[in-house]
């Protein structure tokens, strides 16, 4: 196992490298964002003495490199600054927004992998039949539509007028974890029509691909159930690519929410970002991204990882 230990190590360093980029990046684009963050803070009847004395104190007046180097050692110590808009510290309005981003992607990744392998695994059973081609068309049709006009189509349909879920996940008070479900169902079941097209023909053209091999056509010759062919021989064999797959949406459920949260006003990360940059709010749009990034790298080491473990070649490499 020591080439797995060796593989991981070498996919958390480059996951690092990879931080450190995007850090750069998210630093730099903040910063070429036109206007003057200060005379936005201040308003426009802001004297230009007053705007020069809080862009000092905001270090505003420092060069670029100095500020990128110490906002960059600040993150590393957990220091995401504090908010231009209240003041608060960017960790805690992080924190309080994260999980319910982290319980959203969870909700959608629960009903979207099961869905997705079962419609996969029922493709590939049933290719070229009428079931294959509805599945595969609604797939493609899932595909084309962007998210936000995905998420008005459902508002219409189940939250109109005497509809049977709320267009706004609100969840003010304390809400039982039914009564979350039923609020938060609308931006889960959005992102699980956006995500488990993807996954259910990765699922089907892995499983179909691996159909024709030998081992396959020996099951079926002596007269194994089509079924039990797939899920016991065919489906162990092809999970590296469909790890991969849904690592890789699953990574998109959690950076990938901010058009589904702001249209149903849901108080997750993607709201807060889109909050902040409306607010000029810089720290609070840099710290927002940075956590969006290490998200998604880290689940794209679990996706390197799983689809290593679970092939056998791999584990034992010659």
């Amino acid at each position: 196992m020591s080439h797995i230990a060796n593989m991981i190590l070498k996919r958390i360093a480059l996951g690092i490298l990879t931080l450190f980029v995007v850090s750069l990046i998210i630093f730099l684009a903040t910063e070429l964002l036109p206007g003057n963050f200060a005379q936005e803070i201040l308003g426009q009847s802001a004297t230009p003495e007053t705007v020069a004395a809080l862009r000092r104190q905001l270090g505003l007046d420092q060069p670029m490199h100095v500020r990128y180097a110490g906002w960059l050692m600040d993150v590393l110590r957990g220091d995401f600054g504090e908010s231009l808009a209240n003041g608060m510290a960017v960790s805690d309005l992080i924190g309080r927004r994260l999980g319910n981003t982290l319980y959203l992607a969870l909700y959608a990744a629960a009903i979207a992998v099961p869905l997705s392998l079962a419609l996969g695994i029922l493709a590939a059973l049933f290719r070229n039949s009428f079931f294959d081609r509805f599945a595969n068309a609604s797939a493609l049709t899932s595909i084309s539509f962007p998210e936000f006009f995905v998420a008005y189509i459902l508002i219409f349909l189940l939250a109109g007028a005497g509809g049977a879920f709320p267009s706004m996940a609100n969840f003010r008070g304390d809400p039982s974890f039914g009564e979350y479900l039923y609020r938060a169902f609308l931006p889960a079941f959005t992102l699980t029509l956006v995500v488990t097209a993807h996954m259910m023909r990765m699922t089907r053209a892995a499983i179909i691909n691996l159909l024709a091999s030998p081992y396959i056509e020996m099951a079926q010759l002596k007269g194994m159930n089509p079924m039990r062919v797939i899920v016991k021989h065919a489906l162990p064999n092809a999970l590296a690519p469909i790890i991969n797959v849904i690592a890789l949406n699953l990574a998109y459920l959690i950076t990938g929410v901010v058009v589904v949260e702001v249209v149903f006003v849901y108080p997750g990360l993607g709201q807060l970002m889109v909050d902040s940059v409306a607010a000029r709010d810089m720290p609070v749009v840099q710290g927002v991204a940075l956590v969006f990034a290490a998200a998604y790298v880290f689940l794209n080491l679990a996706a390197d990882v799983l689809a290593t473990l679970s092939n056998p070649r791999l584990v034992h490499g010659r």
